[in-house]
């Protein structure tokens, strides 16, 4: 049996456990035989069964590769996903990567019927380098080269965590020429060199604390969150309360006339561009500081034309 046969059968366990927990493994076995044809059109070679031996050393397999464990609970006599919070994430964002792959690859003449978009490499080649330099706390140099800047230049610094936003990843380290913690786009980072030096991740500083009222990258730099109140139309709402702008996110209306929700923010570029970018599909409510900053922006796009 491939590899990619393996995988894609550890792919449809978890995937079972996750649509049903507390499985039997009747349940499981169930599952597989009707799951046949799929494993076979990942795997033309697959002749293997299923049974409770290749079933625990799958759970081993998966416990090892993928960090996510599976645990038999004599109570509710059926198998589960044992995790927290973070490895739920994880696990899930893990779910849709293996999703995406098998279908990209299901046959080769399936090219007309999937139009990827079209974007730069997001320098994901070196998240595994900075989250070795980030739980082992040693610094970091590379090149970094700024949008505004024609030259890049060398950086050294202390990378504390990364994080996501809108299909880029960034690294959070404090530049040691400013002294200031920043956010470094991986797609703009190259010359990543890991050194031997070590630092001490500082006490009174908390990442997730840090951006918990941010949205986007840029981080607040003493900046106090504020009562947000935004209204949308109905259309807008829809999408919305599908795909909430913060966890901090609440509902005060929602009728046939509009969406109204709250969010606890401090205000920084990254959320006044994509309040920008609903135009007249969303108003601001509250405070008047944010009321003034948008219809401005909104003044000096209309003396463009």
């Amino acid at each position: 049996m491939s590899k990619r046969g393996y995988v894609s059968r550890y792919l449809l366990i978890l995937k079972k456990l996750k649509a049903k927990p507390y499985s039997s493994y009747e349940e499981m076995q169930n599952y597989f035989d009707n799951q046949i044809d799929y494993l076979q059109m990942q795997d033309d070679t697959l002749s293997i069964g299923f049974s409770k031996r290749t079933f625990q050393r799958d759970i081993r397999e998966i416990r090892n590769l993928f960090g996510v464990d599976i645990e038999y609970s004599k109570s509710e006599k059926g198998y589960f996903i044992s995790q927290s919070e973070m490895e739920n994430m994880n696990f899930q964002r893990m779910i849709e990567t293996f999703d995406m792959f098998n279908s990209l690859n299901f046959s080769q003449d399936s090219k007309p019927f999937i139009h990827l978009e079209k974007r730069r490499p997001q320098g994901t080649e070196n998240l595994y380098g900075l989250l070795h330099a980030i739980k082992n706390k040693l610094q970091i140099k590379f090149s970094y080269q700024k949008f505004w800047d024609e030259e890049s230049s060398t950086r050294t610094a202390e990378p504390y965590a990364l994080k996501e936003f809108k299909n880029r990843w960034y690294v959070l380290a404090n530049d040691m020429k400013e002294g200031l913690i920043k956010s470094f786009a991986l797609d703009r980072l190259a010359n990543l060199d890991i050194t031997k030096k070590s630092f001490f991740y500082p006490e009174n500083f908390d990442i997730e604390e840090n951006y918990r009222y941010c949205f986007g990258i840029i981080s607040p730099n003493g900046k106090e969150p504020q009562e947000i109140i935004l209204s949308f139309d109905p259309l807008q709402g829809k999408y919305i309360k599908s795909l909430p702008l913060h966890d901090t996110q609440k509902v005060l209306v929602d009728n046939e006339e509009e969406l109204q929700i709250k969010l606890t923010l401090c205000i920084t570029f990254d959320f006044v561009m994509e309040l920008l970018s609903f135009g007249d599909h969303m108003k601001v409510v509250k405070p008047k500081s944010l009321i003034k900053e948008i219809k401005e922006a909104h003044q000096r796009a209309f003396k463009q034309y």
